[in-house]
C-alpha cells in the first residue's frame, strides 16, 4: 500500500530560514511541496522518510535564498495492482461505488465489478441512491444494500493517472475574430470543464470474500 520513492529536487531555503539546521529547513521545504500532492505516475505523496544525500548549495544573483541539491526517501501512497484492501463507501452512483480510505477518496468500483446480479436503486429525487446485491438463496432473494459509511474490502484491478497539469489557453478561441461590439472569449459554460482526479484506483468486488465486511460477518 506505502512504498518508499527515491527523488531527487531542488530545495529553494529563504533567507529568514539561514538560521535554522539546513535538514530540517529543507525537510520542511520537502512537506511543503509534495504533502498530500500526487506525483504523476508516482502516487499520492504522504511524508518525507529521510535525506539521503545533499549537494552543495548555492545563491545564485539578484535571489538571497540557497538553493541545494536534495537526495530524499518520501513515503507515497501507491497500493500494487491485485493488493487486497479497506475502506468506507462514501457514496453511490450510477458510475459504481465510491470508497475513502480516509486520506484517498478517489476509488471506484464499477457496476460490472461488484457482486452479480446488482441492481442501481435511486429516489426520484435523488436524495439516496444504493447499489444493492440480490443475493439468491433457497428461500428467495435477499437485497444486501451497500450503504454509505459500511467497511467494505476490495481488490485494486487497476490505476489511472490523469496529468492535471495547467495548460495554456485554447488556441481555438484566440483564432477567431471578434465581431464588433462582442467579446471574443468563449461563454462560461463552454469553458467549465469537469475537474479530473489526478490518481484514480479501480477496483472490483465480484469475487467470494469480497464486499461488504457485514456480508461476511453474518
Amino acid at each position: 500500500m506505502f512504498v518508499l520513492v527515491e527523488m531527487v529536487d531542488t530545495v529553494r531555503i529563504p533567507p529568514w530560514n539561514f538560521q535554522r539546521q539546513l535538514n530540517e529547513a529543507i525537510a520542511e521545504e520537502l512537506n511543503k511541496k509534495l504533502a498530500n500532492k500526487v506525483v504523476y505516475n508516482v502516487g499520492l505523496c504522504i511524508c518525507l522518510y529521510d535525506i539521503t544525500k545533499l549537494e552543495d548549495s548555492y545563491i545564485f544573483p539578484g535571489d538571497g535564498a540557497s538553493h541545494t541539491k536534495v537526495h530524499f526517501r518520501y513515503v507515497v501512497f501507491h497500493p500494487f495492482l491485485d493488493e487486497i484492501m479497506l475502506g468506507k463507501i462514501k457514496y453511490c452512483s450510477q458510475e459504481g461505488v465510491y470508497v475513502t480510505m480516509g486520506f484517498f477518496d478517489d476509488i471506484l468500483i464499477p457496476p460490472e465489478s461488484l457482486q452479480q446480479p446488482a441492481k442501481f436503486y435511486s429516489r426520484s429525487d435523488e436524495a439516496e441512491q444504493v447499489w444493492l446485491w440480490e443475493y439468491e438463496t433457497d428461500e428467495g432473494a435477499h437485497d444486501l444494500y451497500m450503504d454509505q459509511g459500511e467497511e467494505i474490502r476490495f481488490r485494486v484491478t487497476d490505476e489511472v493517472f490523469v496529468d492535471t497539469s495547467p495548460t495554456g489557453p485554447a488556441t481555438a478561441a484566440t483564432d477567431a475574430q471578434a465581431q464588433p461590439g462582442q467579446s471574443a472569449a468563449p461563454p462560461a459554460e463552454d469553458t467549465g470543464e469537469k475537474k479530473e482526479a489526478p490518481y484514480t484506483l479501480i477496483g472490483t468486488i465480484c469475487e467470494p470474500g469480497l464486499g461488504l465486511l457485514s456480508w461476511w460477518n453474518n
